[in-house]
């Protein structure tokens, strides 16, 4: 009888189709009916960011970060997907530096939830601006004075994607920029183009050993805006679409797209190197940042 029983499940195991080995985990199990390629444990499991505590950095719990900063921020916020938890270090880790690139598709996903956030949020604060005869309930110096919201306009959406440069070493190491992979996934679920408007100044050693300091005077330099002749023609061709379209009576909507937020010292230096390229074009920029994770 127990022979029967073992030969009738050894069978069924031959017949029911095998379960999908998890992207996450690498284990066998039910797959997530939301997130493809990882399985239902994994996902209950995923820390989603959902009400950011500091509204500038998108951080999940108390940031130290935000009220050092005395003077007017490059960037209006950052949103990120995940809290950086060890469990999604690993993740980024077998993505990054191991070369699974069957992660970028998932985490371009995960990362278009944080683009949905922001969108939500900047889509309120622009109702509510244009019911109060106000900008935005709490407005940027830098910006306030440029800003043009039209009553009744549709729900607010960015208009270019910018992945972070990696250096020559660096993509030489990984074989591809993990930030514009990602950035690829939005783009094309969103329909805002990408366009590389930044590049690499110089090499910079890994930041995770870094003191903050360190990594402030690190990345101080290390972006510029892209001068190539055929990005800035694509970039022309963009703000003459703007034109066509009325939309010049507003800021271009910029966002920054990378993998991680820590101390934001690369999202800054990025943003800095944005408005200078703006500025030299002659062109209002309103900058945002995304990314996958916040530490």
């Amino acid at each position: 009888m127990r022979s029967l029983t073992s030969w009738m499940k050894q069978a069924r195991s031959l017949i029911a189709p095998s379960q999908p080995e998890c992207l996450f985990c690498g284990r066998r199990g039910r797959p997530s009916p939301e997130w493809p390629g990882i399985c239902v444990h994994c996902q209950s499991g995923i820390p989603w960011i959902r009400v950011p505590r500091c509204q500038i950095c998108g951080r999940h719990v108390g940031c130290p970060d935000c009220s050092r900063s005395h003077g007017p921020l490059p960037i209006r916020c950052n949103r990120s997907a995940v809290a950086y938890t060890s469990d999604m270090r690993e993740i980024l880790g077998q993505y990054k530096y191991r070369g699974n690139e069957r992660l970028a598709p998932l985490l371009g996903l995960m990362l278009d939830r944080a683009y949905e956030l922001l969108q939500q949020e900047q889509s309120n604060q622009q109702l509510n601006g244009a019911q109060q005869g106000v900008f935005f309930n709490k407005p940027f110096p830098v910006f306030q004075s440029k800003l043009r919201v039209r009553v009744g306009s549709n729900l607010w959406q960015a208009d270019l994607l910018v992945p972070v440069p990696v250096s020559a070493v660096r993509l030489s190491e990984r074989g591809f920029n993990q930030a514009e992979r990602l950035a690829d996934v939005v783009s094309l679920r969103r329909g805002v183009p990408q366009l590389p408007l930044l590049v690499r100044t110089h090499h910079t050693a890994k930041q995770s050993f870094k003191s903050r300091s360190e990594r402030l005077a690190d990345m101080k330099y290390a972006f510029a805006g892209n001068t190539d002749s055929a990005v800035l023609q694509s970039l022309n061709e963009h703000l003459h679409s703007r034109a066509s379209h009325q939309l010049e009576q507003r800021p271009l909507r910029i966002i920054i797209v990378d993998d991680i937020y820590t101390t934001g010292s690369t999202i800054r230096a990025c943003a800095g190197a944005l408005q200078q390229l703006c500025r030299s074009l002659d062109c209002t920029a309103e900058i945002y940042s995304l990314t996958w994770a916040r530490s």
